[in-house]
């Protein structure tokens, strides 16, 4: 599954003095491009099996700046320009969320070649504020933990709310382009012959659900607390990393949340207390989405559908990122989801005795 650039890359990382190199050699391009010579740059650690390399952009301390590089070969110079329209259009409108900045010579994204490779960059402001993980994930003093909850449904209201009225010049893929049986058959090893009926079982289900404006548009696809900063001063929320975005259902990334909401109530000892702490924040979330736009009736009864599809985006995830680091996946890092896919166990994102 690895692309031939992927291959490339993995021959350049082979010697640490030889990567430092080609490293110096394209930022020092992109510095070009985007001016940012008085700028101190230095590399976010990525997560393992990661798309992109990502730099802060430092001036006299202060993070100003967030340069992005994309060379895995497996999109193509349209499909960048069509995320950096949409952060744009969002930040335009007043969505939370970090704006893109043009390069020097006015383009939202810079291509250019290095030894065979094939480059994308683009340039970001920083999100005021920091992780809640950073934060060991504790909320602003003096605030309740629901504020931070309406807060984060209502930044994603916001987004979505301008995606229904989006008209796109150039377009992001659909969710179908990439789930489908024929990608699922390619990508999952016939070993997990279960695993991949239960998906496809799943794909015909979300075939049967309504495309309208109302229902569907362009969405975040990764919208989680690793995902924006909080500005820890005012509880604000700037959202970023919309990489992954796609035209989906809106419930997609209110299922998402669901699922990154579990932490705050896992170690509950009591599954019905559990259960209770869980609805109190996904309500609260509700409410804050809803202060900025709404979904119809129908859409909230299907929530466990919708965490079927976030399981399914983190299993294709993790092939995928084990087919980039050309290793073999771990069956303990899907073990949950694919039971609870197998078996048509409701999802609540925790278990219980």
């Amino acid at each position: 599954m690895m692309t031939d650039t992927f291959r490339k890359l993995q021959r350049l990382r082979t010697g640490s003095s030889n990567r430092g190199r080609k490293l110096d050699k394209y930022l020092e391009n992109a510095k070009n491009l985007y001016g940012l010579k008085e700028y101190e740059l230095s590399e976010v650690p990525g997560h393992e099996g990661g798309r992109n390399q990502i730099f802060i952009c430092k001036r006299n301390g202060i993070p100003q700046r967030v340069l992005r590089f994309s060379m895995l070969g497996d999109r193509k110079f349209d499909e960048y320009l069509a995320e950096a329209e949409f952060v744009h259009y969002l930040a335009e409108a007043g969505a939370p969320v970090a704006d893109v900045i043009p390069s020097l010579s006015g383009k939202l994204v810079e291509a250019f070649s290095e030894d065979g490779i094939e480059y994308f960059a683009m340039l970001f402001y920083y999100a005021k504020g920091m992780l809640i993980s950073d934060n060991g994930y504790r909320y602003r003093d003096g605030a309740s933990l629901d504020e931070y909850f309406y807060n984060t449904g209502k930044a994603l209201g916001a987004i979505h709310r301008l995606s229904k009225a989006y008209k796109p010049v150039n377009k992001r893929p659909e969710f179908f382009d990439k789930y489908n049986p024929g990608y699922i058959d390619k990508l999952i090893p016939d070993e997990y012959e279960e695993l991949k009926n239960a998906i496809g079982e799943r794909l015909e289900c979300f075939r049967r659900l309504p495309v309208n404006d109302s229902a569907y548009g362009l969405v975040h696809f990764d919208f989680s607390d690793g995902n924006y900063h909080i500005d820890m001063r005012t509880g604000d929320i700037t959202v970023f990393d919309f990489d992954n975005c796609m035209y989906c259902w809106y419930m997609f990334d209110l299922a998402n949340l669901w699922i990154h909401g579990t932490g705050w109530y896992q170690n509950e000892p009591d599954p019905e207390k559990r259960m209770e702490g869980m609805k109190g924040y996904f309500d609260t979330v509700i409410d804050g989405y809803m202060s900025e736009t709404d979904l119809p009736d129908e859409a909230f009864s299907q929530l466990t559908l919708f965490i079927d599809m976030v399981m399914i985006e983190n299993i294709v995830d993790e092939f995928e990122c084990s087919a980039r680091e050309g290793e073999e996946l771990d069956p303990e890092d899907i073990e949950d989801a694919a039971e609870c896919l197998i078996k048509h166990i409701p999802y609540a994102g925790f278990g219980s005795d």
